[in-house]
């Protein structure tokens, strides 16, 4: 691997006239953006596959960087004193970064470009009051700006303007866009938190410099953006698909709610170190997700010990339920599942779920012996009769907010086919 240029604008050193060419990656990131009328190279097309591959390779060759080069590389070429060896006595040493200007840097690298604008500027530019724009950077869950600092971006008053549009043009109702902006804002929030804690696992592994590390990121980034929205198309395309082949019980909201929530869990971390309880929390949600999926329903959102989804039928969120218990049991070494099923209407939500049938779930997990499915008696109704499942009726039980409740034991029948 070629040397690395360490000369970045502003940072006070000279450029090596003898230092070979930069990478096409570095001179792509400090050259100017490309132009905004040149089309990308479409997902899957020959171009791009080439483009993501290429990528890919830089983001792995900047990632080592120069702590993984020989030593002495460049010196040994011309015969000097290697790297590694006490610089001559009266030579000046390695001069400091530019902290300040790295962090500026890497800081553009994120936003994608320089603060420029202060909030009554960037209101003015995008065509909205301050008002309605300090609204919505509450609701994406950023703390007040002062008036005169420079704070915003391009991006910042792009983002204004194509919200102002998307309402001028009926797609997001007036009364919902701060309830939107918040949902999107919590959501881009968390998963930020974890690629920023993994992205500084990266460069503690790999012993980065600060200067490498803006190169990182900055080919990281276009990765990430273009694996983010192939997700989210795809789980908007497996939305849509399940709206418009809906029954007229999915049209009215009617699913299945589930709790599935680890026993013991307070205990555990007393007992556990930190360490060990973010692995407990990895291969919980890790496995409750995968036999969600497999068995055609969608987590909601997990909450530490615990993991909220719903199905579309009964059968679904039967088979589910049993299945994440017997995937638990087989693990070994996991603690065991609480779990709690019930079915009726539910407000669906930006995104979460709300209602009464939200909360018999929640109650019915709490009351369910540990490895135990406990339901309520709506599905117990729908089950009935159904040849894959049994259903044991148990006494009534008071409980917060129901001072009868009825639940239902569910387990596999015996004489099910295997």
């Amino acid at each position: 691997m070629a040397p690395r240029r360490t000369d970045r604008p502003g940072s006070g050193a000279a450029a090596d006239p003898a230092a070979p060419p930069a990478s096409d990656a570095a001179l792509a990131s400090e050259g100017p953006a490309p132009e905004a009328s040149k089309r990308p190279e479409a997902p899957g097309s020959e171009a791009s596959q080439v483009s993501e591959a290429s990528q890919a390779s830089q983001v792995s060759e900047a990632s080592r960087g120069s702590a993984a080069a020989p030593e002495g590389r460049a010196d040994e070429a011309d015969g000097a004193t290697p790297a590694s060896a006490p610089p001559p006595s009266g030579a000046s040493s390695t001069p400091e970064p530019d902290l300040g200007l790295l962090q500026q840097e890497f800081e553009q690298a994120l936003l994608g470009g320089e603060r420029k604008f202060t909030r009554i500027q960037v209101s003015e530019r995008a065509g909205i009051s301050i008002e309605r724009a300090e609204q919505m950077w509450h609701a994406l869950g950023f703390a007040t700006v002062p008036d005169d600092e420079i704070a915003f971006t391009d991006g910042d008053v792009e983002a204004l303007r194509l919200v102002a549009a998307l309402e001028d043009d009926g797609f997001i109702d007036p009364a919902v866009e701060s309830s939107l902006a918040r949902k999107l804002g919590q959501t881009q929030s968390r998963l930020a938190s974890w690629q920023s804690a993994m992205f500084l696992e990266l460069l503690a592994g790999a012993k980065l410099s600060a200067d490498d590390a803006i190169e990182v990121a900055t080919l990281l980034l276009p990765a990430m953006e273009r694996l983010q929205t192939y997700v989210w198309r795809r789980h908007l395309a497996a939305a849509a698909g399940r709206a418009v082949a809906g029954s007229d019980e999915l049209s009215r909201g009617v699913r299945v709610v589930g709790f599935a929530d680890i026993v013991s869990y307070t205990r555990l971390t007393r007992r556990l170190s930190i360490v060990e309880l973010g692995k407990l929390i990895e291969r919980f949600e890790g496995l409750a997700a995968d036999v969600v999926a497999l068995n055609g329903g969608r987590v909601i959102k997990s909450i530490g010990d615990e993991v909220l989804f719903v199905t579309d039928t009964p059968a679904q969120g039967a088979a589910l339920a049993l299945a994440l218990q017997d995937k638990v049991m087989e693990a070994g070494d996991m603690p065991e599942l609480r779990i709690g099923l019930a079915y009726g209407s539910i407000l669906i939500r930006l995104g979460d779920v709300y209602g009464e049938v939200v909360n018999l779930a929640s109650r019915l997990t709490s009351e369910a012996k540990p490895g135990r499915v406990l339901v309520d008696r709506e599905l117990a109704a729908a089950l009935d009769g159904h040849p894959a499942y049994r259903l044991r009726r148990l006494r009534r039980v008071s409980v917060r907010g129901y001072h009868h409740l009825s639940p239902y034991a569910l387990q596999r029948s015996t004489s099910a086919p295997s």
